[in-house]
């Protein structure tokens, strides 16, 4: 399971290095793809499988549908974590994103997120002052 929040440095290559914790699990190629939230989605292979499957049983009479399998899957690229841990984001990726030299390395079960450090506080702040609201949805539907 790929969980904890990491702070690292983009480099002037647009190299980052994943957190040690997570690069066994997520092996050595990686798919990096348009998240939510304007973060990216790093996929183990095997994960991707499975998610992009999900996409391919999506209705193409459906915009909503169609839409969301072009923004994942077209903006998909399949990387290499090169000797040092590292992977290359490619350009249309780190500017969706908005990613900076500061990036936040977030572990979400079955993938990790690449934030901009300033977007991710913004976001996690939000979270935080709903989470009491947040936690009586999740239960009124059983979920906790």
């Amino acid at each position: 399971m790929l969980i904890g929040e990491y702070r690292h440095t983009l480099d002037d290559k647009n190299r980052l290095s994943l957190p040690a914790k997570f690069r066994k699990e997520l092996g050595k190629k990686i798919i990096i793809t348009r998240g939510l939230d304007r973060c990216l989605f790093v996929y183990p292979v095997t994960e991707w499988k499975k998610f992009s499957q999900k996409l391919a049983e999506l209705s193409i009479g459906s915009a909503e549908g169609r839409g969301f399998s072009r923004a994942m899957l077209g903006g998909a690229t399949e990387v290499d974590l090169d000797g040092s841990g590292r992977v290359l984001v490619p350009d249309h990726l780190k500017m969706y994103a908005g990613l900076a030299t500061k990036v936040v390395v977030a572990g979400i079960h079955n993938r990790v997120e690449l934030w901009n450090e300033d977007s991710w506080t913004t976001y996690t702040s939000g979270v935080e002052d709903q989470a009491n609201v947040l936690a009586q949805k999740l239960a009124d539907i059983g979920m906790i």
